[in-house]
């Protein structure tokens, strides 16, 4: 059996003492040269840097490729949670879908039940905007659509959420739109639930301001704004936005359009009513065939000489 050298045992640990020590004083000794904060000790850094690092890069190699990998590991993470939330939101907008067409059958049901006769007004034109060169005004757009298919001035313009503004001007094959956040545009609106009416006066910023409202303190901070339809000058309740409060103090409106990102527009077909001038005439009964002449009538007359 081979037993150890006393010698070897007497020599080797202080050997592994004086090692250890060594490395801790070089080791605290670097602490202290990278807490110091002087020109001369930044160049001694860059220095040992610029020597020790080239020589040990094959050692960070699986350092750096462990810490990519926790990196993607978390991306992943990520994305599995951003999936499940996209699943979740789905089947609640499948759900919403299956509702609106449940909703949208019952109406057409009823609606053919109760023989209504939607309004003319409902019925549109689509038109794209187009590249506009310059106008006469400051907020206004330019449609492809003119007189050609029957646009007419004052029509009411929407997209897709809600009023964009009103035909300013028709040509054969094009029209422009006046937006509402022009500051020549004015538009009787109602304030919902209360039911207030104001003007609706655009002001070349994204939120046109509200006039001429009763009673402002009884407006709050999200109720809707449709139109009015005062002075026919568009239909009524056609949606406009919500009511906010602007930096400024004064009752503003976020517009549900988009006015800066206009592609298509709808113009809605206001057809004039027809004004009835007389109260009209009762229908007289249909005469019936004639049997002869009538019998006289008797009366009672006092005679002569009783």
């Amino acid at each position: 059996m081979a037993r150890t050298r006393p010698g070897e045992d007497i020599y080797s640990r202080p050997l592994r003492r004086l090692f250890i020590t060594l490395i801790c004083v070089v080791l605290v000794a670097l602490v202290l040269l990278w807490r110091i904060d002087n020109p001369r000790a930044e160049r001694i850094r860059a220095a040992l840097v610029d020597r020790v690092v080239p020589n040990v890069e094959w050692a960070l190699i699986p350092v750096t490729w462990a810490g990519r990998l926790v990196e993607d590991f978390e991306g992943y993470a990520r994305v599995y949670d951003q999936n499940q939330e996209l699943r979740r939101e789905l089947q609640q907008m499948k759900a919403w879908r299956e509702a609106a067409i449940q909703l949208e059958q019952e109406n057409a049901r009823l609606l053919d039940l109760n023989k209504v006769r939607l309004s003319p007004e409902l019925t549109y034109v689509t038109g794209v905007v187009l590249t506009d060169s310059g106008s006469p005004f400051r907020r206004s757009v330019l449609l492809n659509i003119g007189a050609d298919d029957g646009i007419q001035d004052g029509w009411a313009a929407m997209d897709g959420l809600g009023l964009v503004g009103r035909i300013s001007g028709v040509g054969v094959r094009t029209s422009r739109v006046l937006l509402l956040t022009d500051g020549n545009s004015r538009v009787p609106v109602t304030i919902e639930p209360s039911g207030k009416r104001a003007i609706l006066a655009g002001d070349t910023t994204a939120a046109p301001a509200l006039d001429f409202v009763e009673n402002p303190e009884d407006v709050r901070a999200g109720d809707r704004i449709v139109t009015s339809g005062d002075g026919g000058v568009f239909p009524p309740d056609l949606t406009v936005g919500q009511v906010v409060r602007g930096a400024d103090g004064r009752l503003r409106v976020r517009l549900s359009a988009d006015t800066n990102r206009l592609e298509f527009l709808r113009v809605l077909r206001t057809r004039e009513a027809q004004t009835i001038g007389t109260t009209g005439d009762l229908l007289p009964p249909l005469p019936g065939p004639e049997q002869g002449p009538p019998a006289p009538v008797a009366t009672d007359a006092p005679a002569d000489g009783g």
